[in-house]
């Protein structure tokens, strides 16, 4: 018996890795794709920027939704439903002809990464809590690992002259055949605890002010994400003059460093805990942010912008976990309104220092992520729980010979 519950978790472990990596290659599917698809409707950077906020606002709106659902009807059946609804909603974008139809595919898409977003985030924490230890951040660099795959895919899609329609379709009937094959591994809803209508109830009320502090830091690290994404490159370039191949090298040094640091952070929240990373993680990402801005050297800035990736890493997984964990019952919808909040940050990080520029030099602009960060480390004490959070699951009971 044993054997067998600890087969299934181990199944609904890789099922869970293969929707991290599958929405991340999506979604990377769709970025290396828009240059073209921007070409073949006829639009102009400008309304591009303005469709793109369809996007987000979809994504928003799906986060919000799924939470709630999830909690209901359990995350095995929500899950693969998302990343249909994802994979599908990807070929949209490469049939569109004119800006009405691409503002409707990426809003369909945005509702589709959102309630994928989620509902995966929310299992990957039944199954963190299934097998008693952090798992989460695995679950993220997966994430990162599909973008590149992506990135991949649509160089040698490009190579072979395949059109938007047919590289996203493709992608997105690959997505589909995914969700379908790995949605029997994954984990029933927990009926344990209470009834689903009981925990939808339960999810329907406002969350204890302790959620929202922690959707509060998420909001302040994805804001710090958000920074790095689109001003880490323009920084080397505009400020040290760098040229624009190794300009590019700093956000990838920020990337490598996320991905490679959330490989490392299960183990590290295993054995030190999560107020220990997200308090040492949040003050290694201040003193990389602080480098960067203060630099005068191109190697030194992206030393930087890489000790900023690495702080950063282990930080959202914390802060998810402990949502999700926080209340079994109502995991989805802490873990949605987490999220979501996060979201707006990643949204909102690069608006407010393309703002600022306008009063002080990019680099000083910096300084406004840092303080997310010392406020993050000065409070992560709010991702300790009231009790323990990871039980010793049944599987792992074995009894003594």
């Amino acid at each position: 018996m044993f054997v067998g519950m600890d087969r299934a978790l181990r199944a609904a472990r890789l099922a869970t890795f293969a929707h991290f990596t599958l929405n991340g290659a999506l979604m990377g599917m769709w970025i290396v794709q828009i240059p073209a698809v921007e070409h073949r409707v006829g639009i102009s950077h400008a309304v591009l920027g303005g469709l793109l906020l369809l996007l987000a606002g979809g994504a928003f709106a799906g986060m919000r939704l799924v939470g709630p659902l999830t909690d209901r009807l359990g995350a095995r059946i929500v899950v693969p439903g998302s990343a249909a609804l994802c994979s599908a909603a990807l070929a949209l974008p490469g049939l569109a002809t004119n800006a009405w139809e691409l503002a409707a595919a990426l809003f369909v898409l945005g509702v589709g990464n959102g309630c994928l977003d989620v509902s995966m985030n929310t299992h990957a924490v039944q199954v963190e809590r299934a097998y008693g230890r952090p798992i989460l951040a695995a679950f993220h660099a997966a994430f990162s690992v599909g973008g590149v795959l992506a990135a991949l895919a649509g160089a040698r899609a490009a190579s072979w002259n395949w059109t938007p329609a047919a590289a996203l379709g493709t992608s997105s009937l690959l997505g589909i055949a995914i969700a379908v094959a790995a949605a029997p591994a994954l984990l029933p809803r927990d009926t344990s605890t209470a009834p689903a209508s009981d925990a939808a109830a339960k999810a329907s009320r406002a969350a204890p002010p302790r959620i929202w502090a922690l959707a509060a830091l998420a909001l302040m690290i994805m804001l710090c994400e958000g920074v790095a994404n689109d001003w880490s490159a323009l920084h080397l370039r505009n400020v040290l003059d760098a040229p624009a191949a190794t300009a590019a090298l700093a956000y990838g040094a920020f990337s490598f460093a996320m991905t490679a640091g959330r490989v490392l952070t299960d183990r590290t929240a295993a054995r030190f805990g999560a107020v220990t990373v997200l308090r040492y993680g949040a003050a290694v990402a201040t003193l990389g942010i602080t480098v960067a801005a203060i630099a005068h050297r191109v190697p030194l800035a992206i030393v930087g912008w890489a000790l900023f990736g690495a702080g950063l890493s282990g930080c959202i997984p914390q802060l998810l976990s402990a949502a999700g964990h926080a209340d079994s019952e109502a995991a989805g919808a802490n873990v949605a309104r987490v999220a979501s909040l996060g979201y707006l940050g990643m949204l909102a990080g690069p608006a407010v220092i393309g703002w600022l520029t306008h009063l002080m030099p990019l680099n000083v602009t910096f300084f406004l992520p840092a303080v997310c960060c010392v406020v993050t480390a000065v409070t992560a004490r709010l991702v300790r729980p009231d009790h323990q959070s990871y039980e010793l699951p049944l599987a792992r009971q074995r009894p003594n010979h």
